[in-house]
């Protein structure tokens, strides 16, 4: 195929399919065994200072944040970040000073909310740098490249944009047409950090809602850690086998942790925390607010429970539970104009 154009993004988390296939059947058991550990063993064991990060779910849903919290309060750093789609959790990562180098999609905002103070001063200081971009569609077909097995996977995004321009990806003359198209490659994060509905001891997992892109980037990842609002018999994951959209033999490590993806939202289980997201995007307009933040409600606390008694404990949870109830409920403004 004749090369039309090249992006002038770094290449991030690209392996030859081979080369990682063997490293997989190396490093990868397919042995069913319990893997539950805590937060802060998973990190300590599986995130290394200089690793290339991915993290699942969608801005302020389902996002794994007890994890986040730990990679912070053991001060990895250098990390490289897949910022797509996330937006809470790369902001608290970037201006925390975990994360040195960024592929971004959209991470420098909290969607209705506004900016990200935080993400952006450490862009712009050049704390961290944006190394490469993609659209969001574009970092789930680089995950589904690798889930495939292929170096590369031909698309018709990022065509006519400046974000070709800062991307990793290349254009070429289609064999077959002669038009112009993407060719994106394939992504392979060393490891990827995933929040689930629920998951056996052994990782099968499952996720209620919609999946984003955590099939395909449980599949790409070498190293896969998942937090779970519960851990459950392993005969009610058999008796749904539909629903089991992570198998056990990606799974690196469980992480039970209800109430994990606070103050996120968990779908069908509890509401955003938007008192708790307001004081985060208000102290983190300056570096002095962020050690604030942090002092407070990550290096000041043992650990994720301490931390859930700290934001209000069972009285908060309940509010966030009945509000998402309230949500999916007849009774709720937005269900009456649905229905209308």
């Amino acid at each position: 195929m004749r090369v039309l154009y090249r992006g002038e993004g770094e290449l991030i988390g690209w392996h030859d399919p081979d080369e990682h296939r063997e490293w997989v059947l190396k490093n990868k058991s397919k042995e069913l065994k319990d893997k539950r550990m805590s937060a802060r063993e998973a990190v300590s064991k599986f995130i290394h200072d200089g690793d290339f990060l991915a993290i699942g779910g969608f801005g302020h849903v389902r996002v794994p944040m007890i994890l986040v919290y730990e990679i912070i309060r053991q001060r990895k750093r250098n990390l490289t970040l897949e910022a797509s789609p996330g937006v809470h959790d790369s902001d608290l990562l970037i201006g925390s000073g975990c994360v040195s180098k960024v592929e971004a999609a959209y991470c420098f905002g909290h969607e209705l909310r506004g900016l990200s103070p935080a993400s952006r001063r450490t862009v712009e200081s050049g704390r961290c740098k944006v190394v490469a971009e993609n659209s969001n569609a574009g970092f789930q077909w680089r995950f589904l490249a690798a889930m495939m097995g292929i170096p590369f996977i031909p698309a018709r995004v990022l065509l006519g944009t400046e974000t070709l321009k800062r991307s990793s990806a290349i254009v070429v003359e289609c064999p077959f047409s002669g038009k112009p198209i993407t060719l994106l490659p394939a992504c392979y994060p060393d490891v990827a950090l995933i929040h689930v509905s629920r998951c056996d001891i052994y990782g099968n997992a499952q996720i209620d809602g919609i999946l984003i892109q955590d099939l395909e980037l449980s599949r790409a990842s070498r190293r896969l850690i998942i937090s779970t609002e519960e851990i459950v018999d392993e005969e009610r994951i058999r008796s749904e086998p539909w629903r089991t959209v992570i198998p056990y033999f990606l799974v690196d490590a469980v992480v039970e942790a209800p109430y994990g993806s606070h103050p996120c939202q968990m779908p069908f289980q509890y509401y955003f925390d938007e008192e708790h997201i307001g004081e985060w995007l208000t102290l983190s307009r300056t570096d002095e607010g962020i050690e604030e933040y942090l002092n407070k409600y990550i290096y000041g606390v043992e650990d994720f429970s301490e931390y859930l008694q700290l934001i209000g404990g069972e009285e908060k949870l309940q509010y966030l539970r009945e509000v998402e109830a309230l949500k999916r409920s007849a009774d709720f403004p937005w269900a009456r104009r649905s229905k209308k």
